[in-house]
C-alpha cells in the first residue's frame, strides 16, 4: 500500500476506510459484529492505516465498533471521527458545534474508540450559529490538551476553510468526491492546494454505483439511503448508467475492475488526497486496496473527464434538506 500526506504531516494509506455501512445507511446492519471487526483488521493487514468513523453513526456503535477492532494495532494506524450534530433518543435532531459540545464529543469518542488520543477530528457540518474561529479555537484547546492530534472540516466551503485555517492548521477536508460529484473542484481543492491541506473523498465509489453492482434494476432494501438520494432514483439511474458503462470498459481495457478505475482516478487528481471507499465484504475490501496499482495513463484521465463531461450526472447527491448542510 502506498501512502500520502495530508496537510500537517499527517500519513495515511493511499486508500482507507470508510466505516459507516458498517452500522447504517446500506440496508440492515450486519447482525454478526465479528465479522464486521474481522473485516477491518484484514483491512490493516492490507495496509491501510487510516480509518474514518463518526460519533452520530449507529449513532455511537460505529465508533465502539472500529474502537474494539483497532484497540489491538492503535499505534499503526490513524483513527479519524467527528463532531458536530445534536443527538437525542438515538437520532440526530440538528447541529450543534458549541464549544462546550465540541469537548463533550471529544471525551466521549475517546471513550468509544478505546483511544487517549483522537488522531484527526472533523467538524461534520459547518454549524451557522457558531462562528468557524470559536469551532477551530475549541479544536486548538483539544490539540494543547492532547486530546486531539489534527483538525478536519467536512463539506465546509473554501471561504470557511481559510477562516478556519487563521485559527488551527486544518489537516483535511472530507467531501464527497469522485467521477459524478465534482462539486469540490472549482474552490475547495484549489483552497486545499494553496493551504496545504490534504483531501478525504468521502463515497468514491458513488455510493456503488460506480463499481457497476448498481443498476437501474436494483431494488434499494429498507434503511437504504440510496432510496431517498435523487440521484438513485430510476430515471436518474438510466440516464448515468452511460458513465458507468465507460468506466467499465476502461477496467476491462485495464484488466481492472470499475471501482478500481474510480479510485485510481481520484488518486490522480491530488498528491495529498486519500478516498476511504467503505464495505463489509472483504473480496471488495480486496478489490479497493489493489486500487493503488492501478496505472492510468495521461489519455486515461483525459478520456475519464471527457466522457464525465459529456454524459452529465442526473439528480442530486442528497435530498433538498442535506443538500442545505454542504458547502456553507
Amino acid at each position: 500500500m502506498h501512502t500520502r500526506t495530508l496537510g500537517q504531516g499527517l500519513e495515511v494509506s493511499a486508500i482507507g476506510f470508510g466505516a459507516m455501512g458498517m452500522s447504517q445507511s446500506y440496508g440492515p446492519n450486519p447482525g454478526d459484529r465479528g465479522a464486521m471487526i474481522a473485516v477491518l483488521r484484514a483491512a490493516v493487514d492490507l495496509g491501510v492505516t487510516f480509518f474514518d468513523t463518526a460519533e452520530v453513526y449507529g449513532p455511537y456503535v460505529n465508533e465502539e465498533l472500529v474502537g474494539e477492532a483497532l484497540a489491538p494495532v492503535r499505534g499503526q494506524v490513524v483513527i479519524a471521527t467527528k463532531f458536530g450534530w445534536q443527538i437525542e433518543d438515538g437520532r440526530s435532531v440538528g447541529l450543534n458545534s458549541r464549544p462546550e459540545q465540541v469537548r463533550r464529543v471529544a471525551d466521549r469518542s475517546l471513550g468509544r474508540l478505546r483511544t487517549d488520543v483522537i488522531d484527526l477530528f472533523y467538524q461534520h457540518r459547518v454549524d451557522p450559529d457558531v462562528p468557524i474561529e470559536d469551532v477551530a479555537g475549541t479544536v486548538s484547546e483539544l490539540i494543547a490538551a492532547g486530546k486531539v492530534r489534527h483538525f478536519g472540516l467536512s463539506e465546509a466551503a473554501a471561504a470557511t476553510i481559510r477562516r478556519a485555517h487563521t485559527v488551527c492548521p486544518v489537516t483535511a477536508v472530507q467531501s464527497e468526491y469522485s467521477l459524478w460529484t465534482r462539486d469540490p473542484e472549482p474552490e475547495v481543492l484549489p483552497a486545499c492546494r494553496e493551504l496545504g491541506i490534504g483531501f478525504v473523498p468521502f463515497s468514491p465509489l458513488g455510493k456503488g454505483f460506480l463499481t457497476g453492482t448498481v443498476n437501474t434494476a436494483t431494488e434499494f432494501t429498507a434503511g437504504d439511503i440510496r432510496a431517498t438520494i435523487p440521484r438513485f432514483d430510476t430515471g436518474n439511474r438510466t440516464a448515468n448508467q452511460a458513465l458507468v458503462d465507460h468506466v467499465t470498459a476502461l477496467a476491462r481495457a485495464r484488466d481492472a475492475a470499475p471501482g478500481q478505475i474510480a479510485l485510481a482516478w481520484l488518486l490522480a487528481q491530488y498528491q495529498q488526497i486519500s478516498p476511504i471507499p467503505g464495505t463489509r465484504r472483504r473480496e471488495r475490501l480486496k478489490e479497493n486496496t489493489g486500487a493503488t496499482r492501478v496505472a492510468l495513463s495521461a489519455d486515461d484521465i483525459a478520456d475519464l473527464n471527457a466522457a464525465a463531461a459529456a454524459i452529465g450526472v442526473h439528480g442530486n447527491r442528497y435530498s433538498d434538506h442535506h443538500m442545505n448542510l454542504v458547502g456553507r
